[in-house]
């Protein structure tokens, strides 16, 4: 009793987290659009200070330009203070994790995983603000922050102790095609927003009324150009920036076939309420980011928008993360009759 009471904390204390990773997410993007990752030039302080009032962020009263400064540095505090406290509930788990090993059904690898990343998240926070906003460093903190938020929700849910059907076991393989579908776009998502490529094509469906426009790939996907290069506002010429919007269409097509597919096939062959649900997740969330894209491309890029694209980005990391516990119930059950297969040999399903 005092094992299955201790879980479940460790599981609410999970979600807790997992909430607060996808603030931070959504926090961080508002801080990359309004052009504030800069707005603070030292880490982790601001202008040496823990709050940016106390530096050389202070507006001056009457200072326009000086309070616009503050703005984007009160910002980028902000979103420090959500990292750092849910830095803080990972180290927590991890405590937990390591003196409840013995608990049964308490996860530990999952856990360490979780503190490896948010510490090179730490790593990558510092460097977005001493590297100058490099676009490579930020998408990657964009997809460790995402990475933070899916093994949070992992550790959240509880698993159900059941074995998976013929059918069900078959759909493992087309889940990770579809996890790996969706890690790829975020990284294409990210590029265009780090290059400030939202803008590039102003039109849909065609972009720059055309369905092939000039796009230069040869300088659009170019991960490394050397220290020193201050890339707030980007550097890239425009066709650069076609390419790498349009190769973000194109790939939102790609991804988004794969994972609703894959949610509606979980919808109608599931055995399973949960797995059912988890499907129709995937679905809604999938539907709901290419609205709200098409929203945002529509409406020029409005800032509120473009920072609910990335909130979208969040939910598809829960569905896709939601459809894989259910993917991968606990160990234990009973055998089931004919049609079910034991988790041991639903690696190998056809």
């Amino acid at each position: 009793m005092r094992e299955q009471r201790r879980l479940f904390w460790f599981r609410r204390l999970a979600l807790a987290g997992a909430l607060l990773a996808a603030a931070v997410v959504v926090v961080g993007a508002w801080v990359r659009l309004t052009d504030a990752g800069l707005g603070c030039p030292d880490w982790p302080g601001c202008y040496g200070h823990i709050y940016p009032n106390a530096g050389g962020a202070q507006p001056p009263a009457g200072a326009s330009v000086a309070h616009a400064g503050f703005g984007k540095a009160l910002h980028e505090m902000l979103h420090r203070y959500f990292a750092g406290t849910l830095a803080i509930i990972i180290f927590s788990l991890l405590l937990w994790a390591v003196i409840f090993r013995k608990d049964r059904g308490q996860p530990l690898v999952p856990v360490a995983m979780l503190f490896a990343v948010v510490c090179v998240q730490a790593a990558l926070g510092a460097l977005t603000v001493t590297l100058l906003l490099k676009p490579l460093i930020v998408t990657a903190h964009l997809l460790g922050g995402l990475t933070t938020l899916g093994l949070l929700w992992w550790l959240s849910l509880t698993p159900e102790t059941r074995q998976l059907t013929r059918q069900e076991a078959a759909l493992r393989k087309y889940a990770w095609a579809g996890l790996a579908a969706l890690i790829l776009q975020i990284f294409l998502g990210g590029w265009t927003s780090t290059n400030y490529a939202a803008v590039a094509c102003p039109d849909l469906p065609t972009c720059q009324h055309s369905w092939w426009p000039r796009m230069d790939y040869r300088d659009a996907f170019v991960l490394w150009r050397g220290l020193k290069v201050d890339y707030e506002g980007g550097v890239l010429e425009n066709p650069a920036r076609v390419a790498i919007h349009f190769t973000h269409r194109l790939g939102a097509l790609a991804a988004g076939t794969i994972l609703i597919s894959l949610g509606l096939l979980a919808a109608a062959r599931a055995a399973s309420p949960a797995l059912k649900r988890a499907g129709r997740l995937l679905v809604l969330a999938v539907v709901l980011q290419i609205s709200i894209g098409v929203a945002t491309v529509h409406w020029g890029v409005p800032k509120p928008l473009a920072t609910l694209h990335n909130a979208g980005a969040a939910l598809l990391v829960i569905g896709i993360v939601t459809l894989l516990r259910a993917l991968w119930p606990a160990p234990g059950g009973p055998a089931a009759a004919t049609g079910m297969v034991p988790l041991h040999r639903a690696h190998s399903s056809p």
